[in-house]
């Protein structure tokens, strides 16, 4: 436990340090966005980049992993919606609880943590499951908000958006480039492969400050309260629920003998107990749910992720 912790206590501070950076006005709100787009257009994608490349095109796009991690996700986006679609939650809100309750924040936390604490070789299945939730999860999730929008804009309309989006993230086309000089044996030129390793090792620290900053905006934008009631189950289905539900899933594919192995598996039901993704809170303002719940969702996932993924990973056996 204690090389667990090591491991996991500096992340969680760097998050904590973000958002109290943003509390004390000693980072300015107008500063947040500046620091988002170098995580996510500069230092994120050459830290995928990076990672795609010294991994065997397999493991970035294992089928078997795919499969079981978009089930899974399917189970807990309806399962989701099942139990929170009620007054006054409607379909927009629970669609957008249900994507939280799915889509962990593996981009900007689950990539570096999960390779710090288990390898380079873990960040195969970690990007495998970042293309799903980028191009599916997020998808059929926007697509059910829409489905019932009063606006006009219906679920066929909501997905063809969500996937233009998924489309103009730079991480799936870093993640593209690096596969493709993992396949063709190719490497960077010198002083080029310099400055996408001098971004990528900026990466980590910058985007998990950056949570916390942005964890602290969508606070401060929120209006009004949101009971616990409707935002600490979607939380605890994230961290509890999620992870077991891919461990069961997988488990059951290595039993009928598909190619997964156990290590994998351990990845993927650690990026299962990843808190949510913190992005979710910007998807939910832009396409006009309720921000205030979507935003505490995601805060109370984060502070308790911090005691339970450090237990998961103790239980699932990591040795950090």
């Amino acid at each position: 436990m204690e090389a667990i912790l090591s491991v996991t206590v500096p992340f969680f501070a760097l998050v904590l340090a973000g958002y109290l950076a943003a509390h004390r006005h000693v980072l300015p709100e107008s500063a947040i966005p500046g620091l988002n787009a170098f995580v996510l257009y500069f230092a994120l994608p050459c830290l995928l980049f990076r990672f795609g490349s010294g991994t065997p095109i397999f493991d970035l796009l294992n089928p078997v992993v795919m499969g079981v991690w978009l089930i899974a996700a399917g189970v807990i986006v309806f399962f989701t919606i099942a139990t929170t679609l009620r007054a006054p939650v409607a379909m927009k809100d629970a669609a957008f609880g249900a994507l939280v309750a799915a889509f962990p924040n593996t981009g900007f936390m689950g990539v570096p943590l999960l390779a710090a604490l288990l390898g380079p070789e873990a960040a195969g299945p970690v990007i495998c499951v970042v293309l799903g939730d980028l191009f599916v999860t997020s998808s059929v999730c926007i697509a059910l908000a829409q489905a019932g929008d009063a606006s006009g804009h219906g679920a066929r309309d909501g997905a063809l958006r969500a996937l233009r989006g998924a489309l103009s993230n730079p991480l799936p086309w870093a993640i593209a480039a690096g596969a493709l000089f993992s396949v063709a044996g190719w490497t960077l030129p010198g002083p080029v492969d310099t400055v996408v390793g001098m971004l990528a090792d900026a990466a980590s620290p910058v985007a998990l400050f950056t949570i916390g900053a942005v964890l602290h905006r969508a606070g401060q934008h929120v209006h009004g309260r949101t009971p616990p009631a409707l935002y600490l189950p979607v939380a605890a289905i994230k961290l509890v629920l999620h992870p077991l539900l891919v461990f069961g899933l997988a488990g059951a594919a290595l039993a009928l003998a598909l190619p997964i192995s156990s290590f994998q598996i351990g990845v993927m039901v650690l990026a299962a107990a990843l808190p949510s993704a913190s992005n979710v809170s910007l998807l939910a303002e832009r396409y006009g749910a309720d921000n205030g719940r979507i935003a505490r969702i995601i805060m109370a996932s984060t502070a308790a992720a911090f005691v339970s993924f450090p237990l998961l990973a103790w239980m699932v056996g990591v040795r950090g």
